[in-house]
């Protein structure tokens, strides 16, 4: 609508203009015979209806011609119909009525605010002290359990705890928070002056405070976190949060798909939100399982380099810097370090980061990410497929039987259960057949049937996955898809002795093989794919000095957890990796 200045000039017109043609309804026209109105609803509700003046219209270009007339007839200006008048008439009525509307909301908003301001100045005179007849308080996590609590007539223990508000409901008698540390979550009880501080009726999402009071049990019929709450006698407001524009629920939303580039870019936000930081805890949880398994089958941790001179994969996956007038590379897998400490320390391995630079805007890459990686000597092929699998089952025991990791992981995926065993060993070439047997067959990539030496597609191999719905070992990959220094199966060398593990859901979260052992056929292959064996000398003289049959393999941490806490996204399972790059496991 024009300014109120502007619409006091235009009602003094004697002629409003309207072509229904050539006519604007914004700000550019002003009703003058140059500049009309399209319409004559529009121009009503611009000059306040037949008061406004005398208003004149014409279609310049559609408009009615009589049967021998000249279609200059269009530009003669006529009054308006009268349907057209009474509808316009209308639309000024409706116009008016939501002028008023919106002023009474204006001044009861008015009135609100003025009211609000008016109690938030009352409320600084409200100022809270410790009662220093109570017990003192005693400092505790929320985690802690061993907290006796009150129940009727019988007081419970005295605590102060410290976190953050996530989340707020006020009502006219007391104000509820649920508090959180980052161990637990509780329920706290404010009433009387303790919820008309100033700083009470400023609580925000995020706010961190000390809050003191007694502990008691949860009412009969009601319910809270651990069947307790506190009641809360004194607070101190530690670090305020913004409850405006700026607040973290206008930032955020936990209902949003956290793939969306607002919410990664408000990751530090997302975290402190349950799924968020549930995936997290999951996270740590694995990674301590995966330890604590090598650490009982008596592997030896071993910390490679990042900086490398070496790859592991196609050079063009490679983040290239500058190392002091050398050219180095950020490590894309730690496979070849962890070989080398073999021969004196036995089985290795280590849990570090891994980097590809091949850009792919998927939810399953990244350009940074955990490797756990592990090298095992003196051993076959089929010894490797049994480590895999009890690796793996082992972990997820592990964490399943800790009661708070696998609550979280029940709120978060409560289909999940510890995959059967055995799992399924299947040949890629059974894989190939198996494709083309489906009816219709699962195709390729460029919409043809498999056939030996494709590359399977994620897609491809993931439904053969959910399908069969097993753990599957899929071994013995064609040489020309896997990596050089794979160990070609003895009784077919056209292929590797090679394994993925794929997992029903989320596909390959595995890559293993036995290495080359011997010191030519390794250097054949570095001749095959056209690479230097210069800067490999240190990798290949493991094959001079006591070479043995030794395999490993290389397991992406994320797609790990994506697959236990069902998350769409590799990057959910991160905390604040670089995004929109490869983090496709290497193929070992």
């Amino acid at each position: 609508m024009a300014a109120p200045q502007e619409l006091a000039d235009r009602t003094k017109m004697d002629t409003i203009y309207i072509d229904t043609d050539v006519g604007q309804d914004d700000q550019t026209a002003t009703g003058a015979e140059s500049k009309p109105y399209k319409s004559l609803a529009y121009a009503y509700i611009q000059h306040g209806g037949s008061e406004g003046g005398k208003y004149q219209s014409r279609a310049s270009t559609t408009g009615a011609v009589s049967a021998d007339g000249d279609p200059s007839e269009r530009l003669v200006w006529k009054e308006p119909a009268k349907a057209a008048i009474k509808k316009a008439q209308n639309a000024l009525d409706a116009h008016k009525k939501k002028l008023v509307k919106q002023q009474q909301m204006a001044t009861a908003e008015k009135e609100k605010d003025d009211a609000r301001l008016k109690t938030l100045e009352e409320s600084k005179k409200i100022i809270l002290t410790e009662d220093s007849s109570l017990p003192a308080a005693i400092k505790i996590k929320i985690g802690r359990k061993d907290i006796e609590l009150g129940e009727g007539d019988v007081k419970g223990t005295r605590v102060k705890v410290s976190g953050r508000i996530h989340r707020l409901r006020e009502q006219k008698q007391a104000t509820f928070i649920t508090l959180v540390d980052g161990y637990g979550h509780l329920q706290c009880i404010l009433q009387g002056d303790l919820t008309k501080t100033y700083d009470a009726l400023t609580f925000a999402q995020g706010t961190s405070l000390t809050l003191y009071g007694e502990m008691r049990k949860v009412p009969t019929g009601q319910s809270a976190p651990d069947n307790r709450e506190l009641h809360v006698d004194y607070y101190k407001v530690i670090g305020r949060s913004p409850s405006d524009s700026d607040a973290i629920t206008n930032k955020i939303s936990h209902q949003q798909d956290q793939w969306e580039s607002s919410m990664l870019d408000n990751r530090h936000l997302v975290l402190r939100g349950d799924t968020a930081s549930s995936v997290m805890k999951v996270r740590s949880a694995v990674e301590w399982a995966f330890a604590k398994a090598y650490k009982e089958m008596y592997f030896t941790k071993i910390s490679p380099p990042a900086f490398v001179q070496t790859q592991v994969e196609g050079g063009s996956t490679l983040f290239e810097l500058d190392y002091y007038g050398e050219k180095t590379y950020l490590t894309q897998s730690s496979q070849l370090y962890l070989e080398t400490g073999i021969p004196s320390l036995g089985n290795v391995y280590c849990i570090e980061k891994s980097f590809r630079a091949e850009k792919s805007l998927t939810r399953r890459h990244l350009s940074e990410y955990t490797h756990v990686e592990a090298e095992l000597d003196f051993i076959d092929f089929e010894d490797l497929l049994d480590h895999l699998e009890e690796m793996i089952s082992t972990v997820i025991n592990t964490i399943l039987a800790d009661p708070e990791i696998a609550g979280y992981i029940k709120e978060l995926n409560p289909e999940f259960k510890a995959p059967s065993r055995p799992f399924k060993r299947m040949r890629y070439s059974d894989a190939i057949d198996w494709l083309n047997a489906q009816d219709p067959p699962i195709l390729n990539e460029e919409g043809n049937p498999h056939v030996f030496g494709d590359d399977i597609a994620e897609a491809a191999e993931r439904k053969m996955t959910d399908i069969i719905n097993l753990p599957i070992l899929l071994t013995h990959f064609p040489v020309e898809i896997k990596a050089f220094y794979m160990k070609k199966d003895p009784q077919d060398p056209r292929v590797t002795e090679s394994v993925d593990v794929l997992m029903p859901g989320v596909g390959e979260i595995v890559g293993g093989s036995m290495r080359m052992e011997g010191y030519e056929e390794l250097m054949a292959a570095y001749e095959r794919e056209g690479i230097s064996p210069k800067e490999y000398y240190w990798y290949t003289e493991q094959r001079k000095y006591g070479t043995s049959p030794h395999g490993g393999y290389g397991l992406g941490l994320e797609r790990f957890i994506a697959w236990i806490c069902k998350q769409h996204s590799d990057e959910d399972e991160v905390k604040d990796e670089v995004k929109d790059e490869d983090e496709d496991e290497v193929k070992v």
